[in-house]
C-alpha cells in the first residue's frame, strides 16, 4: 500500500517500470512537497505520442501536490541523445533549436501549471548552464567521477557498438551532461527525483550517483516503462509516421481518429495512461465486449484529445467523425460524386479525382495538396500524385477521398 497519492496514482495506472528506491521516495512523498523534473532535447517542433507517458507523469506528480520540472535541452540537443539508435541524430543550430523549444512549451502549458506558487511547474533549459561549462575544469570536477568501465556497459553504449554501428566522442559525452544536469537542478531547486523512459535508467542511475559524489545529495530515479501496442509496434508511429502533439503537425481530427483507431487489446490500458478517467469507470469501459467496445474507443479519444487541444476541439473532431462515418450513413453523411466503373478498371488518376469530387480547383492544386501531406484515400495519407483509384481502392461500395481534415467526399462507381 503506498503512502503518497502520486506513487499510488502511478502503480495503479501502469506507470512504474523501474525505481531506484520506490520504498524511500514514498516515504519522502507522503511528507513534503517533492521537485521532480523530466528532459525534453528540442529535436522537432513539437513532441509526439511516444512522450506523452512522462507528461502524463508530470502532470499526475502536479495534480499530487508536488512540484514539476519540464527542463528544456537546448544544450544537450546540440549532441544528440544515442539511446535507441543506429546513428547519430541530426545536429542543429540555435535558431531551429530556440524555435523547437517554443513549440514543444506548447504543449506543457496544456498538462502543467506554470508560475511561482510552491507546485507550479517550472520551465529550465540547460544551455543556461551547460553552454557556459569551461571544458578542462568540467573534465575534472564532473569528468573524473565516470568509469569508463561502466559507461561502456550502459545500453545506450553496448548496443550500439554491438551492432557495430559508430558512436562518436560527441555522443558518448551525453550522460555525462544528463547526469551532470540532475546535479545542477538540484542545486538551483532541490530536485531530487528524475522521471523517464525506461531506456534513460542508465542516464538517470549516473546522475543520482554524480549528485551523491558532489553534493552528498539523496537522489531518485523512476521510469515508466517502453509503451508499444498490442501488435509489438513502437506507440506514436504510424504507416504515415508519428503522431504529432501540436495540430500544425497532426491535426485535431487525426489525432482523435488515431485514439480511436487503438487495438481491442489497448484500450484498457491506454485508458489508465492517456486519460483522466477513474478507475472504476474505465474497469467499465475496458468490460464492453463486441461492438460495444468502439464506445471505449470513442471515449478513449475524446478524453486523450481533450487533454492536449482541449474539450471543444475534442468534442468538435468526435462530431466531425460520427457525421462522417455514423447517423446516416458515410454514403448520406458526405458529397458523393459518381464515377463511370469503367474509369476505376482502368485507373483513374488521383489528381483528376480529386478535383471531380471538389475538394481541389485544379490538378496542381490537388498536386500541392499531397505534396502538403494533406490527400487521403479512405483514410489513409497518399504521397503519390502519380497514385491511380482501382476497384481494388473500394470501401464497401464507395471510395472515401479527403483533402485536409474538413474536406470529405465519396466516389461511387455506376
Amino acid at each position: 500500500m503506498s503512502r503518497s497519492d502520486f506513487i499510488s496514482i502511478l502503480s495503479d495506472r501502469g506507470f512504474i517500470h523501474q525505481a531506484s528506491d520506490l520504498e524511500g521516495l514514498d516515504r519522502l512523498l507522503s511528507e513534503r512537497i517533492v521537485t521532480a523534473y523530466i528532459g525534453f532535447d528540442c529535436t522537432a517542433a513539437s513532441l509526439h505520442v511516444g512522450s506523452l507517458v512522462q507528461i502524463m507523469m508530470l502532470h499526475w506528480l502536479q495534480e499530487t501536490g508536488h512540484r514539476p520540472i519540464a527542463l528544456m535541452g537546448g544544450g544537450t540537443t546540440r549532441i544528440g541523445d544515442p539511446s535507441g539508435r543506429d546513428s547519430s541524430r541530426q545536429l542543429l543550430d540555435g535558431p531551429t533549436i530556440a524555435a523547437n523549444k517554443v513549440g514543444i512549451f506548447q504543449v506543457f502549458k496544456r498538462f502543467l501549471t506554470f508560475g511561482d506558487g510552491p507546485t507550479d511547474a517550472i520551465e529550465a533549459d540547460n544551455a543556461d548552464w551547460l553552454d557556459g561549462l569551461e571544458y578542462v575544469p568540467f573534465l575534472r570536477d564532473v569528468g573524473r567521477h565516470f568509469s569508463i568501465n561502466r559507461m561502456l556497459t550502459m545500453d545506450s553504449v553496448r548496443l550500439r557498438l554491438d551492432r557495430e554501428q559508430p558512436l562518436t566522442f560527441l555522443e558518448f559525452n551525453y550522460m555525462v551532461l544528463q547526469a551532470y544536469d540532475f546535479v545542477e537542478l538540484f542545486r538551483r531547486y532541490g530536485c531530487q527525483l528524475q522521471l523517464g523512459g525506461s531506456d534513460q535508467w542508465g542516464n538517470i542511475v549516473s546522475g543520482i550517483d554524480l549528485g551523491r559524489r558532489i553534493e552528498g545529495a539523496e537522489l531518485y530515479a523512476l521510469t515508466s516503462p517502453l509503451i508499444t501496442t498490442a501488435s509489438g509496434a513502437k506507440m506514436g508511429k504510424t504507416a504515415d509516421g508519428a503522431v504529432w502533439l501540436n495540430a500544425e503537425r497532426t491535426s485535431v481530427y487525426d489525432y482523435w481518429q488515431f485514439w480511436r483507431n487503438t487495438d481491442d487489446g489497448d484500450v484498457a490500458r491506454f485508458l489508465k495512461l492517456f486519460t483522466k478517467l477513474p478507475l472504476d469507470e474505465i474497469a467499465r469501459l475496458a468490460a464492453l465486449g463486441g461492438a460495444e467496445i468502439n464506445e471505449a474507443k470513442k471515449t478513449l479519444a475524446t478524453e486523450a484529445t481533450a487533454l492536449v487541444h482541449g474539450r471543444e476541439a475534442a468534442e468538435a473532431a468526435a462530431g466531425t467523425a460520427a457525421a462522417t462515418f455514423e447517423g446516416s450513413g458515410r454514403d448520406e453523411g458526405l458529397p458523393t460524386v459518381e464515377v463511370a466503373r469503367a474509369a476505376l478498371a482502368e485507373g483513374m488518376g488521383l489528381l483528376s479525382a480529386l478535383v471531380l469530387a471538389g475538394l481541389a480547383s485544379s490538378n496542381s492544386e490537388a498536386r500541392r495538396g499531397i505534396a502538403g501531406g494533406g490527400a487521403r484515400v479512405n483514410d489513409q495519407r497518399v504521397d503519390d500524385p502519380q497514385r491511380s483509384l482501382t476497384e481494388a481502392d473500394l470501401d464497401g461500395d464507395v471510395i472515401k477521398l479527403s483533402m485536409g481534415r474538413k474536406k470529405h467526399a465519396l466516389l461511387r462507381p455506376v
